[in-house]
């Protein structure tokens, strides 16, 4: 293992952890509150991040592609937490907020991070391994929040999408989700899913977050 994959999963661990676990227990936690305990009873709703990671999602996946790609491009997934959606109380509105739940937290989490970076520069610490550390948390739940909400089953936009539509094509974007994995990673390795939607919508997300927090970097410049 060398020293610079050493350095990125030293900066990167506990964003990512944060990331994934709070994503997945937001999920549940809604979930709950609208009528449906699977998650809650499978001990899913909890801040420990070994009830949510995919031993290949969350760690061969990436690290496979590290290697492959010489750290180019990084994919990962979490064990998705278990939703009865039949069991909301209003099932077709309740899963919208389910489903916004994870990348609303990602996002939440996007700028607590960039707190701590306006933070640091605040207190003049300088250390770069916490600087490295808090704007990664940015990225990478900036990352989580826009992929997720890609329009494609079983994405968590994918299933806003199905409850916002017409019975008759809804049922039709459903019947995609069995192969939406398949279609997603296919436009990621394409690149056709950063160029379109990825990216653009990461800085959107960026300018979103500075123009919020633009009162605090006004004191760190």
């Amino acid at each position: 293992m060398n020293a610079d994959l050493i350095q990125t999963i030293a900066v990167y661990a506990l964003p990512v952890l944060f990331a994934i676990t709070l994503h997945e227990a937001a999920h549940g936690y809604v979930a709950k509150h609208f009528g449906d305990p699977t998650a809650f009873l499978m001990g899913r709703v909890t801040l420990n991040p070994l009830k949510h990671i995919d031993p290949i999602g969350t760690i061969l996946v990436p690290l496979a592609l590290y290697f492959m790609t010489s750290g180019a491009f990084l994919f990962g997934y979490a064990k998705p937490v278990p939703v009865a959606f039949g069991s909301l109380r209003n099932p077709r509105v309740d899963t919208i907020w389910v489903a916004l739940a994870g990348p609303l937290c990602n996002f939440a989490q996007a700028i607590l991070w960039a707190l701590v970076t306006v933070g640091l520069q605040i207190a003049e610490v300088r250390e770069p391994f916490f600087m490295m550390m808090a704007q990664a948390g940015v990225v990478v739940n900036l990352v989580m929040c826009m992929f997720n909400l890609f329009p494609v089953p079983p994405l968590d936009g994918g299933r806003v999408l199905v409850s916002l539509l017409p019975a008759r094509a809804a049922y039709t974007l459903s019947r995609v989700e069995p192969y939406g994995f398949f279609i997603v990673m296919a436009l990621v390795v394409s690149g056709v899913l950063g160029r379109v939607w990825l990216w653009p919508l990461i800085q959107w997300g960026r300018d979103v977050i500075v123009w919020m927090l633009t009162p605090l970097l006004s004191l760190a410049s």
